[in-house]
């Protein structure tokens, strides 16, 4: 759920539109940031009430996506620009759309790329650990404890010599 309704939108817009006292006052007045009062009066002069309202999760076509994105490249516009111009719920959609115009061309636009990617699994797959490897590790776990016991006793060795020699004082 949006944290403002749209409710609230349309009054800061109509406060804005109708008293012109600018962004800042109006923010102040409606207690809410700046930058908001600025998207909101943006997005409702670009579309009308229909562009204060929250989008819901919509899947847009591949045929639409390379729209947008060619629309963006035709007119210079910025990605912000653009998704306002198309009523979108942020500039980060038309960006992505970008980026992936960009590296896999208008054909990319077309691949559904919602949820988990295909290639993953719910069950781990069985590792074909080689003998050999496991081997090596045997060894190696093997000579870590000598190494570990050694070191301890030639703890114990110095700590007894230490010990010797305090007492001879």
């Amino acid at each position: 759920m949006s944290k403002y309704s749209t409710e609230i939108k349309l009054d800061v817009v109509n406060y804005y539109l109708k008293e012109h006292p600018g962004y800042t006052l109006t923010a102040e007045k409606f207690n809410i940031p700046r930058s908001l009062v600025v998207r909101w009066v943006r997005k409702f002069k670009e579309n009308g009430y229909e562009g204060l309202i929250k989008n819901q999760k919509t899947s847009y076509s591949g045929e639409f996506k390379q729209n947008v994105v060619e629309y963006m490249r035709e007119n210079h516009l910025s990605c912000q620009e653009t998704a306002f111009h198309f009523n979108l719920a942020g500039d980060y959609v038309v960006s992505k759309w970008e980026r992936i115009y960009y590296e896999e061309g208008p054909q990319g636009l077309y691949i559904e790329r919602r949820g988990r990617s295909k290639n993953m699994s719910s069950k781990p797959k069985n590792k074909n650990s080689n003998k050999e490897v496991e081997e090596d590790l045997i060894d190696e776990n093997q000579r870590l404890r000598m190494e570990n016991e050694y070191l301890k006793k030639l703890n114990a060795l110095v700590q007894e010599r230490i010990k010797r020699e305090n007492k001879k004082k």
